[in-house]
């Protein structure tokens, strides 16, 4: 099995765990930490076995995004953590193949989801978070434009209003505003988080295979369009 230095990868049957191991950085983003994520998924998409991917974060944050020094980087030099890397560019590519994976992605939110991480978060076929998580958009704080098919999906699903006050204001919303908006599937117990992500995704995993993805490519083309069709 390949070892990735930024993550952790469980294989269990056609269920594949992919945790953010950065705990000591608040599991944020960088060149590196993207490179090797967008490499987990194209393994995944390859593999020919995996039906559905769990995506979670080591610790007590889910993904914070940006590095400190990388977003303010970025909005000066347009680049993440002081690479050549387009960072904004490149977490969109991953949300995109995330949320186009021929492969159910169920997310479990341990924490905080910020920026990029609440990115990555709605890319997913499924959301289940803790009830101290919390989701935010800091960028236009920072000067930097929140773009992409991440900003589609969030004002698809919270309408223009809502999605402006979130991405424009930089708003907090916890996990249970966010269930209640169904942008949240469920809120669970931190203790059993993990546990039942994986029975979402073993309900995923039996379903029949073109089905379930054809049927996530008609709900995706509603969302972005039919050039993602």
């Amino acid at each position: 099995m390949a070892h990735y230095e930024h993550f952790l990868l469980e294989v269990e049957g056609s269920i594949t765990t992919v945790t953010f191991n950065r705990p000591e950085r608040r599991n944020g983003l960088n060149a590196a930490v993207l490179g090797e994520l967008e490499a987990i998924i194209h393994r995944v998409r390859d593999d020919g076995r995996t039906r559905a991917l769990i995506l979670t974060g080591a610790g007590t944050v889910f993904c914070a995004g940006a590095e400190p020094r990388s977003v303010a980087d970025r909005a000066s030099e347009g680049d993440l953590a002081g690479s050549s890397v387009d960072g904004p560019r490149m977490i969109g590519r991953i949300f995109d193949q995330l949320a186009h994976l021929e492969v159910m992605v169920v997310v479990a939110v341990n924490g905080h989801a910020i920026g990029g991480g609440w990115s990555i978060a709605l890319a997913a076929d499924y959301c289940l978070a803790v009830p101290e998580a919390e989701f935010w958009v800091p960028e236009v704080d920072l000067g930097v434009p929140f773009r992409g098919l991440s900003s589609f999906a969030l004002t698809h699903r919270m309408g223009p209003w809502l999605a402006k006050e979130a991405v424009i204001l930089c708003r907090r919303f916890d996990a249970t505003e966010l269930c209640s908006l169904g942008i949240v599937n469920r809120v669970v117990d931190p203790a059993t988080l993990l546990e039942e992500a994986r029975a979402v995704a073993e309900r995923f995993a039996a379903q029949p295979a073109k089905a379930a993805v054809n049927t996530k490519r008609d709900v995706n083309a509603v969302i972005y369009g039919p050039r993602y069709y």
